[in-house]
């Protein structure tokens, strides 16, 4: 279930990046998800790393009042 929900999150993550929403973020979550779970614990980690890095960036930026760069 943990890995599902942190696919979702990276897919999300690419539709953002991307710019349009679309399929392309939901297979690359989807596809992420099952590279994780093949990894095991330690890419449960590393994704849930992963969007947690990008949650506090994105919190960072909107508290700064600076638009983010897309970095």
């Amino acid at each position: 279930m943990i890995g599902k929900v942190i696919g979702a999150l990276v897919g999300r993550e690419i539709d953002r990046r991307d710019g349009r929403g679309g399929l392309k973020g939901a297979v690359m979550g989807a596809a992420s998800a099952g590279f994780l779970r093949r990894m095991g614990p330690i890419g449960m980690v590393l994704g849930g790393a992963y969007v947690a890095k990008k949650a506090y960036d994105r919190r960072r930026t909107s508290r700064s009042g600076f638009p983010q760069d897309g970095i």
